[in-house]
């Protein structure tokens, strides 16, 4: 049987969180839960509903069993979280951004 450690699942929420540039707060208003809850998530002082798991799921692109336990075998999770990142982008600014991907990718593929 697994054990949830919620420090550690805060932990990779809040991380999630700063990656995607969220402020505590706004998460909080998408998640529909006060700043101070979500802040007691982050914590691992309290733990979260199934309903609030989905959303935090949905918003933050991460699978739920890698919230509540770390494991990272859902790439369709990363995917979706690059299409997040490059709707955020101004669309102004998307060549860019794909320049910048363009050049990274050559150089980690180049080695």
């Amino acid at each position: 049987m697994k054990i949830i450690d919620y420090k550690l699942m805060g932990q990779r929420i809040r991380r999630q969180r700063e990656l995607l540039g969220y402020t505590r707060e706004q998460l909080a208003e998408k998640l529909e839960v006060s700043a101070k809850f979500c802040s007691d998530i982050e914590l691992g002082i309290k733990g979260v509903s199934i309903q609030t798991l989905a959303r935090l799921s949905e918003l933050l692109c991460l699978s739920t069993d890698y919230i509540l336990f770390g494991n990272e075998t859902d790439t369709s999770s990363e995917t979706e979280m690059m299409h997040m990142l490059i709707r955020k982008c101004p669309k102004k600014s998307r060549s860019e951004l794909l320049t910048i991907v363009n050049a990274y990718v050559k150089a980690v593929t180049s080695e």
